[in-house]
């Protein structure tokens, strides 16, 4: 039975959490609607049913949903292909389909085989990323739309020589707001009255001055004023037939159509394996150490997707910039997550005005910090220290996920860390030990605690390189799993190649392993009982 959650207990650390995310959230929303080519309200309706909708039905307690950067080249593509965004929009509902049929399967339970470095890694690599593409927006050079976490950008440029263009479209106003917005983010929490005001968050501050600075800027006619295109940019409606206009419902005609069910395959997929890295990510974060029910979340991202695709919104996906963002500001329930999204549906409504003169530079610096603390130096030494079968795999994610992509850098992680794992098992099934004795040779095989079939190739090699009249001791006094192949050689060994050799073989800690080994009895598992 799950326990009930009073999502009111902590609504004071919730609700400022809630205004980081949302401040967050909204240039991210209308970043990646921008880069996917479609409405760019889309993106806020998908922030808002990410964060009311799965927020409300998700067990993370840290986590933020919404429309993703990992799927804006597959939405671009989607739009493109299909020739309409309604269209589109009926893939992203069977898509949410998908994931429910997925939650159901539990298919969530492949998140508990994302091995802990590779998981770290990803953050880690997440974290310079985000902190790389600040840094031209904090110098008020803004021709990369916000969300981008792409190595290669779509105008060509990439992180690093973004950097260095930086220099030629300084904008030295920005460059003031950002420095007085991070000694805000970092100076608030260490001073003792002002940690006290836990419903004021340091990142509203931070952006209510600068706003209010710029404005200065702006009416005294100052050089240093931030112009339109460093701002915040909300389509703001005029009247009521545009406010309905936002609202595109799916085009069921399409239905028939196979390109269709190819996206929403490909985007169920995709956005499922995301949302499962990041709640993963979102469990190691948690202080309080909850653990998430996956199969829970995909059922919920998927209504999420639905609902979002009969508003016009884009599909979403639990989005690690957002939730690294809403653990930074003190979140301590999903109160949190459903506060931003419901601060996202209020704000586009009624104050869209105010939202357009918010620097991009303030945001920017609040992003500055939630990727520094990600991509903390700290984690790499500590990944170092653990030893070589740790470290490869954390530091090739790390660097995958900062040259290619989340998904790419996870699966070159994941493939290392198998290997690892291969090679450790063949490495680890066994000791082999040989001592000199008055009456010849004694070889001590000590084998593992798990003795799987990867360890088979091993076993049979250092059985065949026994020589003649020996006397071998295979010990399985630790040993509580053989695996029918390697039991299967073992008798192989003891009853025809030990016989054809005059080689003596003494079985130790076998017992109900002894008598399949002596009777050759099938049995497809061994469980060995310690002698």
């Amino acid at each position: 039975m799950t326990k009930k959650i009073n999502l009111l207990a902590n609504l004071k650390s919730d609700f400022a959490s809630g205004l980081v995310v949302f401040l967050v959230a909204l240039p991210l929303c209308l970043g990646i609607a921008l880069a996917s080519g479609a409405p760019l309200f889309s993106g806020i309706i998908s922030g808002v049913v990410g964060g009311i909708v799965v927020g409300y039905l998700s067990q993370s307690h840290l986590s933020v949903s919404g429309p993703a950067a990992g799927l804006t080249a597959i939405v671009l593509t989607a739009i493109t292909d299909l020739g309409a965004f309604n269209i589109f929009l009926l893939a992203v509902l069977l898509a949410g389909v998908f994931q429910l049929v997925l939650g159901f399967i539990k298919s969530g339970s492949i998140s508990n085989y994302f091995p802990t470095n590779v998981i770290e890694g990803m953050l880690a690599g997440i974290g310079v990323i985000i902190f790389l593409k600040q840094i031209p927006h904090a110098f008020g050079y803004d021709p990369d739309y916000e969300g981008d976490m792409s190595f290669f950008q779509p105008d060509g440029q990439n992180t690093f020589s973004e950097i260095f263009s930086v220099l030629n479209h300084v904008q030295l106003g920005s460059i003031v707001i950002t420095i007085i917005s991070l000694f805000i983010l970092i100076v608030w929490n260490k001073i003792e009255i002002l940690k006290k005001l836990k419903l004021v968050p340091p990142a509203l501050v931070a952006v209510i001055i600068s706003l209010l600075l710029n404005e200065y800027f702006i009416v005294s006619g100052s050089s240093l004023a931030i112009t339109k295109a460093h701002l915040v940019s909300l389509p703001v409606p005029t009247s009521v037939e545009e406010f309905k206009g936002i609202i595109v419902l799916p085009d069921f005609s399409a239905i028939t159509n196979q390109k269709v069910w190819i996206v929403a395959l490909t985007i169920a997929v995709v956005a499922s394996i995301e949302t499962l890295l990041c709640i993963e990510a979102a469990d190691r974060m948690d202080v309080q150490k909850r653990y998430t029910n996956t199969n829970v979340e995909l059922k919920a991202q998927g209504i999420g997707n639905i609902i979002s695709a009969l508003l016009g919104g884009l599909p979403m996906t639990s989005v690690v910039v957002r939730t690294t963002a809403n653990n930074t500001a003190g979140a301590k329930s999903k109160m949190s997550a459903i506060i931003h999204g419901v601060l996202l549906l209020v704000s586009v409504i009624l104050i869209p005005i105010v939202l357009n003169k918010i620097p991009l530079a303030t945001l920017a610096a609040v992003l500055l910090l939630v990727g520094y603390k990600l991509a903390n130096p700290k984690t790499i030494k500590h990944f170092w220290d653990k030893g070589k079968y740790q470290f490869i795999p954390f530091i090739a994610t790390f660097a995958a996920v900062v040259f290619t992509d989340l998904l790419k850098g996870v699966l070159l992680g994941m493939i290392i860390s198998i290997l690892f794992v291969l090679k450790g098992n063949m490495q680890r099934a066994y000791l082999f030990r040989k001592e000199e004795y008055q009456d010849g040779d004694v070889i001590h095989i000590d084998l593992a605690q798990e003795v799987s079939f990867l360890n088979k190739a091993a076993i049979k090699t250092t059985l065949n390189s026994i020589p003649e009249n020996s006397k071998v001791i295979i010990n399985a006094a630790d040993t509580v799993y053989i695996a029918h192949d390697v039991l299967d050689l073992i008798n192989e060994f003891k009853k025809i190649r030990a016989k054809e050799n005059n080689i003596k073989v003494k079985l130790v800690g076998f017992k109900k392993a002894y008598d399949l080994l002596n009777t050759g009895e099938e049995e497809k598992h061994v469980f060995v009982e310690h002698k």
